[in-house]
């Protein structure tokens, strides 16, 4: 091959949704709103857990780092997204694909050990209530959680590192809204044969080892739910873990189908509904499902306003001016 034909690619175009003005319009209000509930609603949740000192349990502490890596996760995403809608070139450097990139697997892996951490935390909790401040010390949840964020840097060095062994020549077309791992694998001139294998080994056992501890522990929790006399006590544990259920089968459900699948780097197709719902509609939903339902956590949003009504005016007058 000649030098000429082999020249490399620094930066890549991102496809996105549509080309389609009208739709396009639609679509950029539809995820501008998206992204500003995300932002409010996880941001706002890290701020009240901060705030109230009641909050200061290991429950909210892992409620409010999954908040904080969900805002991550839009932030990486969503303003490049939203700039392409109105973008006449949609170039997105080399540099700046592996700083998106590193950003959304931070967030995505942290998110993963955050919500295993969450399910034993609910299974001591439910299961082992007479034992809870001695199996869920505040010592073992700061462990749990500067580890969750250990872990997700450490799987992201990994796979970026391993992307500046390839090289991208002749198409610099990223059929996706972001820029993700198999899109760009399938544009590299050299085999990413070692790459998929690293994903399939890193991203299998942090995902194959959070969805152990989760669906263990949500087993034993539905154990001693149906153990309950009370069927009042009984509906609404039941409801309260089928909420959060809901949420981690959606998020683990569309990770695994999107990385561990077989066939994944060759199904293009597929990529952009399934990364939808881990990027944008499970930062958006976790803020709601978490909270919504949690009087511990409205009770605390009514006293934080009735205690700080001037400061909140005060912080959004100089945004509407």
């Amino acid at each position: 091959m000649t030098e000429d034909n082999h020249s490399l690619t620094t930066e890549f175009i991102l496809i996105g949704f549509t080309d389609h003005p009208h739709l396009k319009t639609l679509l950029f209000v539809v995820f501008f709103a998206i992204y500003l509930i995300t932002m409010v609603g996880n941001l706002g949740l890290v701020v009240l857990i901060f705030m109230e000192r009641c909050l200061h349990t290991p429950m909210y502490i892992f409620l409010g780092n999954l908040a904080l890596m969900d805002s991550c996760c839009s932030c990486a995403i969503t303003p490049k997204m939203l700039q392409n809608f109105f973008s006449k070139d949609r170039l997105i450097s080399l540099h700046e694909c592996m700083v998106q990139f590193y950003f959304l697997c931070l967030a995505e892996t942290a998110d993963c050990f955050l919500l295993a951490a969450m399910a034993y935390d609910r299974y001591v909790a439910i299961c082992n209530p007479l034992q809870y401040h001695t199996m869920m010390s505040k010592q073992l949840c700061i462990q749990m959680t500067i580890g969750a964020y250990i872990a997700g840097n450490l799987h992201s060095i990994i796979h970026v590192t391993l992307l500046l062994r390839l090289t991208f020549c002749g198409s610099h077309q990223i059929d996706h809204f972001f820029c993700d791992v198999l899109p760009l694998y399938r544009l590299s001139c050299v085999d990413p044969y070692i790459n998929q294998l690293m994903i399939l080994i890193f991203a299998g056992f942090v995902q194959i080892f959070t969805v152990t501890t989760v669906l263990i522990s949500y087993l034993c929790i539905l154990y001693t739910i149906f153990q309950m006399k009370s069927k009042e006590g009984r509906g609404k544990a039941l409801s309260t873990c089928a909420s959060h259920f809901l949420s981690i089968s959606i998020f683990y459900g569309s990770l695994l189908s999107m990385y561990i699948r077989p066939s994944s780097v060759q199904e293009a197709d597929k990529d952009i509904p399934i990364a939808i719902f881990y990027t944008l509609v499970i930062p958006l939903l976790n803020p709601f499902i978490y909270s919504l339902r949690n009087k511990e956590i409205i009770n605390a949003m009514k006293r934080f306003m009735k205690r700080n009504p001037h400061n909140i005016l005060k912080q959004i007058s100089p945004l509407t001016n």
